[in-house]
């Protein structure tokens, strides 16, 4: 007879808040919102991409020395319950900077780069940056910064946790990961 798996529990929001606060905040603040640039705000995010990320951290697939060693110390119920704690908070908007490169940052969320084979990126993540559970994060918001960041890594090879990313970004320029980055941020 084959074994079947228990079901997973139950998020316990408890808990969840009780890591946030203890394990979370220093970087990502206790309700996930807007920290510092270098790093994602995760209030309002998909419970079930933030769990996928954390595992992919814990697993090696995801690289960063502090995130790799915070997830090593979180059983899978931490994960499920500390995303599903800051999956509870509401996303406070944010706003683009850069009005050079808010149309062009808006042709390419919205529109992709044809001529280079680059999706628009509403497609997978929404036309308001809502993104779509599990598979695509919510963008809307998102430190420009951290979103440069996150593109020029996938471009390089050094986040290579999602090939999909990885071609996309590797066919931007440092302008056009600029722009969209920046239009992101004010998407809501």
């Amino acid at each position: 007879l084959a074994a079947t798996a228990a079901p997973a529990a139950k998020p316990d929001l408890a808990r969840g808040q009780a890591i946030a606060t203890q394990v979370c905040a220093a970087c990502h603040s206790v309700d996930g919102s807007r920290g510092s640039p270098a790093n994602p705000i995760i209030q309002g995010q998909h419970p079930a991409y933030l769990t996928k990320q954390l595992q992919e951290f814990k697993a090696g697939k995801r690289q960063n020395p502090i995130m790799q060693g915070i997830a090593a110390g979180l059983s899978e119920q931490d994960m499920r319950n500390v995303s599903a704690f800051y999956a509870t908070k509401t996303y406070k908007p944010g706003f683009a900077k850069n009005k050079e490169l808010v149309t062009l940052g808006e042709q390419i969320y919205r529109g992709g780069i044809a001529a280079k084979g680059v999706p628009a990126c509403a497609s997978c993540h929404s036309p308001s940056g809502a993104g779509i559970p599990a598979q695509y994060p919510r963008l809307g918001s998102q430190h420009a910064e951290y979103t440069v960041a996150q593109l020029n890594n996938f471009r390089a090879g050094t986040r290579a946790n999602n090939a999909q990313m990885m071609t996309i970004a590797g066919k931007m320029n440092d302008r056009e990961i600029q722009a969209v980055s920046d239009y992101i941020a004010g998407l809501r």
